[in-house]
């Protein structure tokens, strides 16, 4: 969902959402003139969802979004396209009960766009950014119980040491956190700015002129564990796959290498025979059942980068489903 606000001709409410051109070719095949439905699983601002409606008449679009405040923007910005669209309120893991509810049994395409979102980046009282001085929140759905602050102040040092090195991939992380346990005995972690400024003295000085900001890493190992990212990735792919129809197509971008090693896993095992190695023809049933659609996952240009900062970090993968298994 790393979109970035533009204030070109569609104003604040407008964004560049990112490898769209991308997303919309992949896609296109198994939606381009029939009837067609698409899932959206992780709706944000709604760019890649207008684009879609826009470019397929006939296509009917499922957004889903944790976040009740990126629902009510896109809500609002496709208000053109009412009798075509289904907005839920969901973590996208729930995607088969959703498709249940709505009487759909299979769809021809699926988007996950993971990651967070410019409205929640943009918004300093949603304690996502380091540059930002705020509540140490991080919900997507601030209707969830558990904050960064909880996380901070209430994880033993070990757990949240375990955090910051699996989800941040942060190599001071046993540092990081014991820094965090000499502070938060003083008096409880409130601030964005307080968070990030321990951080930066966690770290040694040589580290810290290298690779952005010093607290990058921990900002996102905590939004990871706040939101559960990773475990929602690893349910919701699987079962997004489930629902692709023969001939549909899913595109995923994912803006972490964990993510996208989940996403990874999840083609491969459906993209190979399983065949038995010891029978000499390979058997239909056996076939695969996904066309991987990309080499690798795919980055953005320099150029779009230029345009769209954010779209630095994204690995994009698709894939096409060939064969329903018997």
């Amino acid at each position: 969902m790393d979109d970035r606000y533009d204030t070109g001709p569609e104003g604040a409410a407008g964004h560049v959402p990112v490898l769209l051109e991308r997303v919309l070719a992949l896609l296109g095949p198994a939606l381009t003139d029939r009837p067609a439905v698409v899932v959206d699983a992780t709706l944000g601002l709604g760019g890649h969802a207008e684009a879609l409606l826009r470019k397929h008449p006939r296509l009917t679009l499922v957004g889903i979004d944790r976040d009740p405040a990126a629902l009510a923007h896109s809500a609002e910005r496709l208000t053109g396209f009412a009798g075509r669209i289904h907005l839920v309120h969901a973590v996208y893991d729930r995607m088969p009960e959703i498709l249940d509810e709505l009487g759909l049994s299979g769809v021809e395409g699926i988007l996950f766009d993971l990651g967070v979102s410019s409205m929640q980046l943009d918004q300093p009282e949603r304690g996502f950014a380091y540059a930002l001085d705020a509540p140490l929140d991080m919900r997507m759905d601030q209707s969830g119980d558990t904050t960064a602050a909880d996380v901070l102040n209430g994880y033993p040092v070990p757990e949240l040491a375990r955090v910051l090195r699996e989800y941040g991939e942060e190599r001071f992380a046993m540092r990081i956190a014991q820094a965090i346990d000499r502070e938060r005995r003083v008096a409880p972690l409130r601030s964005t700015a307080q968070l990030a400024e321990l951080v930066r003295q966690a770290i040694p000085a040589a580290t810290r002129r290298h690779g952005g900001h010093p607290a990058k890493r921990t900002f996102q190992a905590l939004r990871i564990e706040v939101n559960a990212e990773l475990a929602a990735v690893r349910v919701a792919v699987p079962a997004a796959l489930e629902a692709l129809a023969v001939g549909g197509r899913i595109v995923v971008l994912a803006y972490h290498s964990l993510e996208d090693r989940i996403v990874k896993q999840a083609f491969a095992a459906l993209a190979s025979d399983t065949t038995p190695p010891d029978l000499p023809v390979p058997l239909a049933e056996h076939g695969p059942q996904l066309r991987l659609l990309t080499r690798g996952a795919e980055q953005a240009s320099d150029a779009e980068i230029a345009a769209n900062p954010r779209a630095a970090s994204v690995r994009l993968r698709a894939a096409e489903r060939i064969r329903i298994p018997a």
